[in-house]
């Protein structure tokens, strides 16, 4: 009492008693006493201590009570040397008892201790088991494997019925306090149980052999068509079920005595694991086959029509292909994702709005109504409970499940709701059940992650520099970090991390379960590294903040900044004495290219007025020769004028006669027409005419006797007539020969020149 230590009133009550805990106890500031062998004791706040008889006090004992604690504010845990964990109420009913018979690695509980999550963590002979017992999921394991695989469950009557593999199984359902199960097998039910479902206050069970009626530990056949797979109602036949078996369809009346098996539908005999009907006499059907549309008689005894769907009406290539109810219209499960049928084109399309926002679990192959617009999704042994709110919002939550993923049984998963918001999972080993929004206590907020190392991920050699209280200066030769990082949070499904390097990331990373984070080649400056977890329902943490220094390089240093300096006036200093010797040099240079372009103006002036006298004097040449080219025209005209005059005098004088009208005698004739050919054939004109030709043609005759040897002067005159453009009879006149004689001189001559026949023979003499 305040600051002194006073004996207890009644201590003797305990005497030889081992005591191993004392923990507060109610809200009357007692305490609750546990000794090793002699049960519990309650101490009150006069210090009076008094027995406490209770339901769990004599299992204390004869376990043996080694430690304890409280949990969740209202619970006491105790462990013991014999019979594990053992958990009451402050009434002392037994909540839990937790052995190696129902999960626990050993039964001798050495050290208990409860976390930030208030859940138990025990130390055993042989290892550490955590029981989460502030957790929405509770488990029963078949450790003996005598239950088998469960696919479906109900809670009937006082009991849970398990449907498995091996056959149809129950056990009382505690409803006041603790009880363990204790699963007994139903007579006559070995077998694969598909199917339990609770329809008007009876429970029918399908099974492998046939279709039963449950009632307490016994079952009553109703149909012997074997694999009930499914019952359904069909819409607004309140008293009829049809099932779907291994072998069609089959349908139940309810009459005065229950529910009754009535009659096969004939016509259809696939295997059919889903129905969804849409109307009375219409039901959508699926199993291993595909799918069907079929459409009943009035009377469900016979099918009328059944409609084939496959990939020719839209449908994917499927290696399932289930027909579900999602918000009160059939959706259609593929390995592609969900398609919806329009009833008018008749025809399946891509349901792309509810696949893009289940993710993942759009390739789910079982949907299973969960209530309240929520519903279960199963992808293949992994599962999501999904809410579907107003306005098209849609919530996935399938963290909180995810230590369920691979425990189920591909394709036979099933979830059952067994009571308001208690929802049971069949497991290949026992089954989990899940009551939402279960936890005894509010969950405590996420711890901040906590810096493990900072570390050179290129040089093992270089140390941690992490530090809570002051800023670290890192080299910077070891500017490529990895950052490792935890959270003092334990939890099944692992945490989540979000990270940003102010001074290098833009924004906040992509949530990872990746504890630890490379950076390289971070430049000189100062950085903030802060990082966040997030738990399996969405919790978060707070920032952890870690500040460090990536110092500058040692060429950014303050000594390299000295050297730099010193460098820098060393060549400011040459660089202005160089500078002053290219600008003379530069002044030498323009000098010299002035004087370079003085000489080459002076060059050019000469130049020009040497063209200029060129071209005078090419000027007065083509004058002189146009002037010779006159003279020889001239020449040659007077040629051809005394020629044509030499033969008018000889024509009149062949005309002339005497004054006895007599003329010449032939003799006198011969003579004078000597005398005229003579001046004809008179080479003194022609010589003067070469002469000329040549002043005015200088090298055309030489040109052509080396080019053309065979070429004889006849040949030579006519080219130098040719070349001065005269005409055929001006030519036979100079040659005092026939216009005739010309034209085959100049066929002759065209043959000595080898001229082709397209060539001009004028054209190529004035060419020479």
């Amino acid at each position: 009492q305040g600051n002194a230590l006073v004996p207890v009133r009644n201590k003797d009550i305990l005497k030889g008693a081992n005591v191993l805990t004392m923990l507060p106890f109610g809200r009357e500031k007692e305490i609750l006493i546990g000794t090793s062998k002699s049960g519990l004791f309650r101490m009150d706040s006069n210090g009076i201590i008094h027995k406490w008889q209770n339901a769990a006090d004599g299992l204390l004992q004869a376990a043996q009570l080694n430690n304890g604690l409280k949990v969740l504010d209202r619970y006491y845990a105790f462990g013991t040397i014999l019979q594990g964990v053992v958990i009451i109420d402050e009434s002392g009913h037994i909540v839990q008892h937790i052995h190696k018979g129902n999960g626990l690695q050993n039964n001798t509980v050495l050290g208990i201790h409860a976390d930030l999550q208030q859940n138990i963590w025990v130390g055993l002979d042989n290892g550490i088991d955590r029981i989460e017992i502030n957790a929405p999921i509770y488990y029963y394991t078949d450790n003996s494997g005598s239950i088998g695989t469960v696919y479906t469950a109900q809670i009937f009557g006082g009991n849970i019925y398990l449907g498995t593999n091996q056959g149809l199984f129950y056990s009382p359902w505690p409803t006041d306090g603790y009880r363990p199960f204790s699963f007994t097998l139903i007579e006559g039910s070995q077998g694969q149980v598909w199917d339990l479902t609770i329809v008007d206050g009876e429970l029918l069970c399908g099974h492998n052999d046939g279709t039963f009626r449950v009632s307490g530990n016994r079952l009553e056949r109703l149909s012997p068509v074997t694999g009930g797979w499914v019952l359904r109602q069909l819409a607004g036949r309140p008293n009829t079920l049809l099932q779907g078996t291994y072998t069609g369809l089959t349908v139940f009346n309810k009459t005065a005595k229950g529910w009754q098996f009535v009659h096969r539908v004939d016509g259809y005999r696939d295997p059919t694991q889903f129905i969804e009907p849409i109307s009375e006499t219409e039901v959508w059907a699926s199993g291993y086959k595909g799918l069907r549309l079929v459409l009943l008689d009035s009377a469900l005894r016979t099918v009328k029509q059944v409609h084939v769907y496959d990939s020719a009406n839209g449908l994917p290539h499927s290696t399932f292909l289930n027909v579900f109810e999602l918000g009160g219209s059939p959706v259609f499960a593929t390995d592609s994702g969900f398609y919806r049928h329009d009833d008018i084109t008749d025809r399946f399309y891509r349901y792309d709005q509810l696949n893009e926002q289940l993710g993942s679990f759009a390739l789910s192959n079982k949907v299973i109504p969960a209530g309240a617009h929520r519903y279960w999704f199963i992808n293949r042994a992994r599962i999501s409970l999904v809410y579907f709110g107003p306005k098209g919002m849609v919530h996935v939550d399938s963290t909180q499940f995810a230590v369920l993923n691979g425990r189920m049984m591909n394709y036979y998963e099933n979830v059952n709701r067994i009571e308001e918001d208690v929802y049971l999972m069949g497991l290949d080993d026992g089954f989990a059940i899940y009551q939402a929004g279960d936890s005894a206590v509010a969950t405590p907020r996420l711890p901040r992650p906590l810096i493990r190392t900072v570390r050179n991920i290129t040089d093992s050699l270089s140390g941690r520099w992490y530090s809570k209280d002051t800023v670290p200066g890192i080299p910077f030769r070891h500017n490529n970090l990895r950052i490792t990082y935890a959270s003092p949070w334990y939890s099944s499904v692992p945490l989540r991390y979000q990270f940003y390097l102010k001074g290098y990331s833009r924004t906040w990373s992509e949530w990872d379960e990746a504890a630890q984070k490379e950076f390289t080649n971070l430049g000189q400056g100062d950085y903030t590294f802060r990082v966040r977890a997030m738990a399996p329902d969405g919790t978060l943490s707070s920032i952890t903040d870690f500040r460090f220094t990536i110092l500058p390089p040692w060429y950014l240093s303050w000594a390299a900044w000295v050297l730099y300096a010193a460098v820098f006036f060393f060549l400011l200093i040459a660089g202005r004495g160089w500078y002053q010797h290219k600008i003379q040099k530069h002044r030498r240079l323009v000098q010299e290219n002035m004087s370079r372009q003085q000489q080459e103006l002076l060059r050019k002036e000469a130049e020009a007025n040497e063209q200029r006298l060129i071209k005078l004097k090419n000027e007065q040449l083509e004058q002189e020769l146009a002037g010779k080219n006159r003279e020889l025209a001239n020449s040659a005209m007077n040629i051809v004028y005394k020629n044509e005059l030499l033969n008018n005098v000889y024509e009149e004088l062949l005309e002339l006669k005497d004054g006895e009208g007599r003329k010449l005698s032939g003799e006198q004739l011969r003579r004078i027409n000597k005398i005229i050919e003579d001046a004809r054939s008179d080479e003194r004109d022609w010589n003067l005419f070469e002469e000329s030709f040549n002043e005015a043609h200088e090298n055309f005759f030489k040109k052509l006797k080396a080019d053309y040897p065979e070429l004889v002067p006849n040949d030579l005159k006519l080219c130098a007539y040719l070349r001065m453009s005269m005409s055929s009879k001006e030519i036979a006149s100079l040659l005092n020969i026939t216009t005739r004689g010309v034209e085959i001189r100049r066929y002759r001559l065209r043959k000595k020149l080898n001229l082709p026949h397209t060539k001009n023979l004028t054209e190529f003499l004035m060419e020479v």
